[in-house]
């Protein structure tokens, strides 16, 4: 049986909601960041990480789980990043829509962080929109998570 994680942070409960419909769409398990161990680690083929975009980064805690990964765990894992966010085109702010434009969004920094861990990335990194700071999700959000994540 392949082992598949999809480890996530969350704040307002939509990063978790599309690391669950990841999850599910995959066949694996979803865990929040700070309950990882190195056993959910051992022997994994797939690997989805994904964060809310805070300050167009992604949290803290994933940055500290991405950087601590051991490359040796990681050769030959499968991976994929996210990251939720408030869509670009949903903003009434200019200064806003110029920041996301100069420092974008969480995604390809995770995406960065596992190719640099030794995993292979195997599926462009994707951002899934939220309404407002603490969303909810926007419409569709969760199953366009489940068809991207089905193309690893």
């Amino acid at each position: 049986m392949t082992k598949k994680l999809v480890v996530y942070d969350s704040y307002f409960g939509n990063t978790e909601k599309i690391a669950q419909a990841i999850a599910e769409a995959i066949g694996g398990q979803a865990k929040k960041v700070n309950s990882i161990t190195e056993q959910d680690l051992a022997d994994l083929e797939v690997l989805f990480a994904g964060s809310p975009t805070r300050a167009f980064r992604p949290t803290p805690a994933i940055l500290t789980f991405l950087n601590d990964l051991d490359p040796a765990m990681m050769r030959g894992v499968r991976a994929a990043a996210f990251d939720t966010r408030i869509p670009k085109d949903q903003t009434d702010s200019g200064f806003l829509r110029f920041m996301i434009g100069l420092f974008g969004y969480a995604d390809k920094k995770i995406a960065k962080k596992l190719e640099d861990s030794g995993a292979t990335l195997t599926l462009g990194s994707e951002g899934f929109g939220v309404a407002g700071t603490e969303g909810p999700l926007l419409e569709g959000e969760l199953a366009r998570a489940k068809s991207w994540a089905q193309k690893i």
